[in-house]
Order: C-alpha cells, then structure tokens, then sequence
C-alpha cells in the first residue's frame, strides 16, 4: 500500500511542492523557479526532476507514491486541461495527461490552485470539520475556491470559483484586470483596499494617519485598529462590497464556512466587523447562519489541498 503523495503548486515565480504521508502529515517541502520561457514548456519536466529526485534522495520507490497532486493558475478540466494560464505561458495543456507520461505513468490529479487551496484548507486548515465551504483569497487579486459535500465545484470548463470578477459596483471607470468593470476584485483585494485608500485621502481633507506613509491595504486596517476615522471610512467601503458579494455566493451555494485567506486577512477577524453587516442585510435569510473563519494554512495551501486531491 502506498504511503507517499506529492503535493504540487504552481505559481507565476515558484512552484512549491510538498512531500506526504497519507494521513496529511507534510514531510517535506521546498520550492524551485517556475521557468516560463518558450510558453512554459519546461515547467512539467522541471517538475518531474524534482518529483523523481526527492524520491532518489528519501530512498522512495515508484510503488510506495499513491500519486501527485497538482495546482495552477487558470481554469482547469477535470480531466486536466489548463486553458490560457497566462503567467506560465500555457495556452492550452493536459498537465495530468503531460506529468503522468513525465513520471513514468504515475498517477496525477489536477485542479485550478485557488479551488485545490480551498480544498487544502477543508483538509487541514481553516475549514476543518465542514465538506460546505467557500475559501476566499484576499491578495493582489481576489481568489475563491468553492466545496460542496467535500468536492471541488469546477464548472463546465474548469472556471468556476472565480468569485473575484462578481459584479458589486455599476459606476465604476477603471477597468478590472479581467476587462470588466466594477468586479469584487476591484474593491477586496490588496490593489482594490488601496485603490479606495487613495481615493478617499483625495476626495477628503481629513487628518488621517494614511498621509503620512505608504497607503497600502496593512496601513489601511493598521490605522483601523488605532480608530483612524477616514481609515474606518474605507473599511466599510471594502466590508460593503465584500459582504454584498459574499452573500450573492451564500445564496447560491448555502456553505457551512467561509474561510478568508490572502495577505489581506492578517489584519485577522476585524475584518469580520465590516463584512458582517452588508452579508447579512444581502444574504438570503435561510443562508445566513454562516460561519466566518480565518485561513490557517497561509501559502501551504495549494500543496496541502494538491495532496488531498489524490485521496
């Protein structure tokens, strides 16, 4: 009986890799520099190597790895076609059906990374206890990775979850990285905290300890907690559109969790403070008794979630 999995999350600058018992036990883990030159077309078998060189050095044979699970960014298949990972290069690639061949037909399971992050932190992290959950990544952009009865929700071509281009604001004049206007993303992320931030320092001639540092969405929710009025301002800004969002989810999917990650989220549960009030004057009544927890995981997420993919 195998007693090994690999866990594999593949990020724009590194891939981070995990190696496994079966009960969720990480044993090791390391990272090598995603290389994605010539569309990424070294990326599976720099993987591979690393994959078959863990095994050389931890003296484990092929018969003894139940497989290796892996996550990237973009929509993914269940059947493993990545379609248009823009930041590795890949227009369209069976990385399950690549990384198997690379690995000498050893099983491989795949997954977008944000939903195989979701399923990480049900697994072993913030969301422990629930197979109902969405996981909701609050950095650069806003990532969502959505559970029902402990399975990955996928969609017809491997993009659903991607609740960070939701639409919260019809009067917006900036356009979201995606090529829309007035998405979540552009309000709940760490680029959308401080795109609010700056706007209200310019619409606004309060004092503010904001004018006196880099506006960032840490300084943001760091001037929160010293009860920074105008910072409070943008808070419920960003807590108006989030909890608006999050309910229109809430409606659909009923969770038993959120479970709220990304850099954002080490401003910890005051979060929750502002989100609350709009979900719950959205959300619809019979999915309002939510619970909102904080991610535990951090960036062992995606590998964690990965490994789970192969039990």
């Amino acid at each position: 009986m195998a007693n090994y999995i690999f866990g594999v999350d593949v990020g724009g600058t590194s891939v981070k890799m995990g190696l496994f018992d079966t009960e969720g036990n990480v044993l090791d883990k390391w990272e090598i520099p995603t290389r994605t030159e010539n569309h990424g077309e070294k990326i599976l078998p720099d993987i591979a190597a690393s994959i078959q060189e863990k095994m050389a050095q931890k003296s484990i044979a092929k018969e003894d790895v139940a497989g290796v699970g892996i996550g990237a960014p973009g929509p993914v298949e269940k059947s493993g076609i990545v379609h248009k990972a823009v930041n590795l290069g890949w227009e369209e690639m069976n990385m399950k059906e690549e990384l198997t061949r690379l690995l000498g037909g050893m099983r491989v399971e795949g997954g977008n990374d944000a939903n195989v992050a979701a399923l990480g932190e049900m697994w072993k992290g913030g969301g422990q206890g629930h197979k109902n959950l969405v996981a909701v990544t609050l950095g650069t952009g806003v990532g969502g990775g959505i559970i029902i009865n402990g399975e990955i929700m996928t969609g017809s071509t491997g993009a659903g979850g991607e609740i960070g281009h939701i639409h919260v604001e019809d009067n917006e004049t900036e356009a979201c990285g995606c090529g829309n206007f007035g998405c979540l993303e552009e309000y709940a992320s760490a680029t959308g905290i401080t795109r609010l931030a700056n706007r209200a320092l310019k619409a606004s001639d309060k004092d503010s300890v904001l004018r006196k540092g880099e506006v960032s969405a840490k300084a943001v929710f760091d001037a929160v907690k010293e009860g920074d009025e105008l910072a409070i301002e943008v808070a419920k800004q960003f807590g108006e559109y989030l909890g608006k969002g999050l309910g229109v989810i809430a409606g659909i999917i009923n969770p038993e969790i959120f479970v709220i990650g990304g850099g954002v989220s080490k401003a910890g549960e005051v979060l929750f403070d502002y989100i609350r009030p709009s979900f719950e004057r959205t959300a619809f009544h019979g999915s309002q008794n939510v619970i909102f927890a904080l991610a535990t995981l951090g960036n062992d997420a995606g590998i964690y979630g990965a490994a789970r993919l192969l039990l």
